[in-house]
């Protein structure tokens, strides 16, 4: 999402956000004794809520690192990685094929990978009429809430978008002439491609976001309806400069912390799962 001013705040922006056997055998095992369960649950209870503990604890000392790395970042290296990122997806197959796609409107106080250079060239050639054989669908984030719920509606144009209460540009819910817009959710194509953003991913495909959930949300939602749909799963891709690279395993993840398919940097693209090795 975008920032209308260079000092508005990241609070309420969708940008803030993230798998880890079954023994059979002849005999039935003597019952646990009743009075043991309780006792062993509440262990477990607290066991969970401890570990649950450390890993958000940890998220907030890698936040406050990259945050603080990313503050003090060079604006001609970051200038010259915006381009770097964006020239490469722009000439990367995977994106020319997409027609249908989801991308973050970056925001400058945030420091996020620039994205002003993608959007523009997708609107130039907007899907007409709903047909995405002319060109490119273009969704992204509203967020509705404080509850990490967010929407991707469509757009054709910049102009589309108005600040919402945090300075952060997002889809108006009616366009110019009061038509609801098209909510991902609701269309009857697939996406191909998500383009996100994150403070920092690891080479195994983890993310971290800045705390909100709004895309780990969304993206099982989508996966979710996906599969309900027997579609292809979309690529979900990470726009990550240099120093927001991790390496394998450094981001600590919960349950409900959903993986990039790929990333890509200033050096190039680092397909990660066996999808994306295919189709990128």
């Amino acid at each position: 999402m975008a920032c209308l001013q260079p000092n508005a705040k990241g609070q309420g922006c969708a940008h803030d956000s993230t798998n880890f056997t079954t023994v059979t055998t002849t005999t039935n095992p003597p019952p646990r004794p009743a009075c043991l369960s309780p006792n062993v649950t509440m262990s477990t209870d607290l066991d969970q809520s401890t570990h649950l503990n450390e890993i958000f604890k940890q998220k907030g000392i890698l936040r406050t690192q990259v945050r603080k790395a990313l503050k003090f970042m060079d604006p001609s290296l970051r200038s010259q990685e915006d381009n770097a990122i964006q020239s490469i997806v722009l000439e990367a197959p995977w994106f020319k094929s997409s027609r249908s796609l989801c991308a973050y409107i970056s925001c400058t106080s945030l420091r996020e990978v620039d994205t002003s250079k993608l959007l523009t060239e997708i609107l130039r050639n907007p899907a007409k009429d709903g047909c995405a054989q002319t060109g490119k669908k273009l969704y992204v984030p509203r967020v509705e809430d404080k509850n990490s719920h967010m929407r991707m509606l469509n757009i054709s144009s910049m102009d589309d978008l108005i600040a919402n209460s945090m300075n952060i540009l997002e889809p108006a819910p009616e366009d110019h002439v009061g038509n609801v817009r098209e909510d991902v959710m609701q269309a009857n194509v697939p996406v191909d491609l998500f383009l996100l953003p994150g403070l920092t991913f690891d080479k195994s495909g983890r993310r971290l976001g800045r705390g909100g959930g709004y895309y780990d949300t969304f993206l099982r939602k989508y996966q979710e309806l996906a599969r309900e749909r027997n579609w292809k799963d979309p690529l979900f891709v990470g726009l990550s400069y240099s120093l927001q690279i991790m390496d394998e395993g450094v981001i600590p993840v919960t349950l409900h912390d959903v993986l990039v398919d790929a990333l890509v940097t200033p050096s190039g693209v680092i397909p990660i799962s066996p999808s994306a090795i295919e189709r990128m």
